[in-house]
């Protein structure tokens, strides 16, 4: 292999090494975002809120027959 084909084959693997890395990044970032939003979510709602979405079939009745 003469010197110029592997200076393009380093040129290449680190510009693809620098895409693939900015591309981890950007996707972490977005993950970071969502997750901060679900915490914020879930901080904002309410605890009876949340136990009813757990249970929905309790409390919804009474039994007054004595």
């Amino acid at each position: 292999m003469d010197i110029a084909a592997l200076s393009m084959a380093l040129s290449q693997s680190s510009v693809r090494q620098d895409a693939n890395l900015s591309l981890m990044n950007k996707v972490m970032d977005q993950a970071e975002h969502k997750s901060q939003g679900m915490i914020d979510m879930m901080q904002h709602s309410s605890v009876k809120a949340m136990q009813q979405a757990a249970q929905p079939h309790l409390g919804a009745s009474i039994d007054i027959k004595g």
